[in-house]
């Protein structure tokens, strides 16, 4: 018989995040694939369990390394796959594992955990009755915003994941796609030093554009409150009487977006139009 495959999660920060079901399957599986089997056995050791077969299963190298694993599973191994943090293939190595151990009509079993995406949103205070995940966005260009203006017009709250490095020029960003919003940044979870910092993107914004964050970042923002989306004749005539009145191109074409539910980019565009 054919084994299966195991997705556990494992802690987001504190070790008392994982289960007691996830240990289990731990020592029963016949071998253990890792993100960094360096980082894994440091988990594994503090538990108690040792002797397990750890294989490497990197981001970069999944498409080249999921077949062998596969084909163990196939031989009738038990797997359990864990990644540094949380629930493998959210953001983590897993989804292409995952969808080939399907093609081959292997069994996949989720023991779940603790997960950032849902520890945060949970306590951000924004809407959580629907929410829209991004992952990590493009690092820049063309895709960043098409990604952004994507989901510039969703009612549901939007969450990503960001490096810490980046989160000023994120923040920025998504001010200038969504105009402006409530919003949280949530880092540390469940570390000593967790930390939720709430506000509107303008703040948040302006505070880590001079504060190094550390740690892992989870971003929300609010969905879209507006009523309904602006026709672009009713976005021009507001643009117009804003540059009439001499207010800035940048500021207006923010505001106007929070209120007609555009991007930020395509507000500044057609301001862009106007005034030549």
């Amino acid at each position: 018989m054919a084994g299966k495959l195991y997705l556990v999660a494992t802690p987001i920060g504190n070790l008392g995040d994982i289960s007691v079901r996830a240990l289990e399957t731990l020592r029963a599986v016949g071998f253990i694939a890792c993100e960094d089997t360096r980082h894994s056995r440091v988990l594994l050791d503090h538990f108690g369990i040792g002797g397990k077969d750890l294989v490497s299963l990197p981001a970069f190298a999944e498409g080249q390394r999921a077949g062998r694993i596969l084909d163990r599973i196939a031989g009738g191994d038990d797997c359990a796959l864990i990644t540094d943090a949380g629930s493998p293939a959210i953001s983590d190595p897993g989804e292409r594992l995952v969808a080939e151990a399907l093609e081959r009509d292997l069994t996949v079993v989720p023991v779940p955990g603790a997960t950032a995406l849902i520890s945060a949103l949970s306590a951000s205070g924004l809407p959580t009755g629907r929410f829209h995940f991004l992952g990590f966005l493009p690092r820049k260009g063309p895709e960043r915003r098409a990604m952004l203006e994507e989901v510039a017009s969703l009612s549901a709250t939007l969450v990503l994941y960001e490096s810490p490095r980046r989160l000023g020029e994120t923040l920025q960003d998504l001010l200038e796609a969504w105009g402006e919003r409530r919003g949280c940044v949530a880092r540390e979870l469940t570390k000593l030093h967790e930390e939720f910092v709430r506000g509107s993107l303008t703040e948040l914004s302006a505070r880590y554009a001079t504060e190094e964050a550390r740690g892992e970042v989870v971003v929300m923002v609010e969905g879209r409150t507006g009523e309904r989306r602006w026709s672009e004749e009713e976005l021009r005539r507001a643009l117009e009487e804003g540059l009439a009145r001499g207010e800035k191109l940048k500021p207006l074409s923010t505001e106007l977006a929070r209120r007609a539910g555009w991007s930020g980019q395509d507000v500044y565009r057609l301001g862009l139009s106007l005034k030549r």
